[in-house]
């Protein structure tokens, strides 16, 4: 787990993956918050059961890299949001992260903390030399985030744009 002045990163375990999955708020029982109206985008529906859950079994792979984590807001008391590594460092050092917000807790600065958090974590990680993030180009936010925390924008693809930063 991995703390800011208002926030709490916690990689979820297997177990608590399929709990999160559930939406019965079995999650929030557990870690002894408040429940939370969950948004899980289809594309997240589809890593979770694809990539992360599988990986998360795999006792070759970083479990950190490749689970998801709860971004738990203390002064509310409940997930706000989830972010994650998209696996481990490849060959160059280089890792991708993927973020999302829960709607009623937009705009309240959250996410940007959790990325600079996160960013701050894998600076003092040995093989990690630059994140990698994508964002589509009418997310105005998601992209505010990214600059926000120092990533540069270094390509764009249809209505994708390509950012990273260099941390080593």
């Amino acid at each position: 787990m991995i703390e800011t002045e208002r926030l709490l990163l916690k990689p979820l375990t297997h177990d608590q993956l399929l709990k999160f999955i559930k939406d019965d708020h079995s999650l929030e029982k557990e870690f002894k918050i408040l429940p939370t109206k969950k948004s899980i985008s289809p594309t997240l529906q589809k890593a979770l059961k694809e990539t992360i859950l599988p990986n998360v079994c795999d006792q070759d792979k970083d479990y950190l890299y490749n689970t998801l984590w709860t971004i738990i807001s203390k002064p509310d008391d409940k997930i706000v949001g989830d972010i994650c590594f998209v696996g481990e460092p490849d060959p160059n050092g280089e890792i991708e992260i993927g973020y999302g917000t829960y709607e009623e807790f937009r705009g309240k600065g959250y996410m940007t903390e959790a990325v600079g958090r996160i960013v701050e974590w894998a600076k003092e990680q040995p093989k990690v030399k630059s994140i990698f993030a994508s964002t589509a180009k009418e997310n105005i936010a998601s992209y505010s985030i990214l600059e926000k925390n120092n990533f540069v924008q270094i390509g764009e693809v249809d209505d994708m744009l390509s950012w990273n930063i260099k941390i080593k």
